[in-house]
């Protein structure tokens, strides 16, 4: 709902409802324009006085006034020499001596105090020494061994008993090698083709003899030519003497962990061992298995061949040997080589090669001009 202007709370109203309500419908005039008005205002458009009109009434020419250009006149004049004008920089910079700075490095010259030099520490102006009490030994405790007997027995010794017997021997048959009377021979098709060949030893390469530089040599290094030495003492250590007491008295080398944990006496103990429960046996291994003890050997049949006989089968016919090669074939005439002969027709001789092979030139036949 909303809220109208008399200040009661009305209920919400559709799009429909609320034009039905507020809207008011007016009458709408349609105008009409006169035959005569049609008519001057199409024969104004044909002869173009009605865009001027239109213009002139409704834009008025404004008087305005030419502003004036605020940029500054040029004033350039060429130069009369080459080059002859000066830049901005060099208008602008004014060149300014250089001032050398001055060093803030401290003198290298050793101050010495004139003060008495003060060696009295925080810890030596406030510790203060205390006498020590003498610590009480305490007693050696007596060892004393339990009663009871050590039980050693583990879980394993307990529940594993172990089995009685030899071990099985197998039953593998004895390897008969076969081994062969004649010499073997080393020699293989490779080793017979390819025979070593004898190298060359290598050319060892001169080394030239070292031939050190005439004159003497410069040792001087950078530091050693602009180093300046000073002169300067040898500054003495301001540690104070330290002032030992001499103690006649024994020096006395205990400790809290001497004193309250003292060594005590003590033996290795030996190997526990248990005695054998399980007895051993007495009797001989049966050496049989289970597969010898079951097995039952049965003869082998061999199995029956059904591989043919290697009978040749002979026939009464005639045999036929006419073939498409021989039913196909047409001789040809067997051309000569014409490297068989010593001075082949057709070819001209060149020249021959270091290896022997002569070269011959195919002779092309002259095509005279008609």
């Amino acid at each position: 709902g909303f809220l109208a202007p008399c200040g009661c709370l009305t209920p919400a109203l559709s799009r429909e409802e609320s034009l039905s309500l507020y809207f008011q419908v007016f009458g709408v005039r349609q105008q009409t324009l006169r035959a005569e008005a049609v008519q001057r205002l199409c024969d104004e458009c044909a002869a173009g006085s009605l865009d001027t009109y239109l213009r002139t009434d409704d834009y008025r020419a404004w008087d305005i006034q030419k502003t004036e250009l605020y940029k500054r006149e040029q004033t350039y004049s060429p130069p009369a020499v080459k080059f002859g004008n000066s830049t901005t920089f060099q208008d602008d910079y004014v060149p300014q001596e250089i001032k050398p700075r001055q060093s803030f490095r401290p003198s290298s010259v050793v101050k010495r105090s004139t003060c008495p030099f003060d060696g009295d520490t925080s810890h030596r102006l406030d510790y203060v020494p205390y006498q020590l009490e003498v610590k009480s030994s305490r007693p050696r405790e007596v060892y004393k061994p339990t009663s009871q007997p050590f039980e050693d027995l583990t879980t394993h010794r307990r529940d594993f008993q172990g089995l009685a017997g030899e071990t099985a021997k197998i039953c593998r048959p004895a390897h008969t090698r076969v081994t062969q009377r004649a010499h073997f021979e080393g020699s293989t098709e490779f080793r017979e083709s390819f025979q070593p060949w004898e190298l060359p030893p290598p050319e060892v390469r001169k080394v030239q003899e070292y031939v050190p530089p005439a004159g003497a040599m410069q040792s001087d290094s950078t530091s050693h030519l602009d180093y300046v030495p000073h002169q300067a003492t040898r500054v003495l250590p301001i540690r104070p003497l330290s002032h030992r007491s001499r103690n006649s008295d024994p020096f006395q080398g205990k400790s809290t962990t001497k004193e309250d944990f003292p060594a005590w006496e003590s033996r290795r103990q030996g190997p526990v061992k248990q005695q054998p429960q399980i007895p051993a046996p007495s009797g001989r291994f049966e050496g049989l298995s289970t597969f010898r003890c079951h097995y039952v050997p049965h003869e082998l049949v061999p199995t029956e061949s059904c591989r043919p006989l290697q009978v040749p089968v002979k026939s009464s016919a005639p045999f036929d040997d006419v073939t498409m090669y021989s039913t196909e074939y047409v001789p040809k005439r067997r051309e000569i080589c014409p490297a068989s002969c010593p001075s082949p027709p057709g070819y001209v001789f060149e020249h021959t090669d270091s290896r022997g092979h002569q070269f011959f030139r195919k002779v092309t036949p002259v095509v005279k001009a008609f």
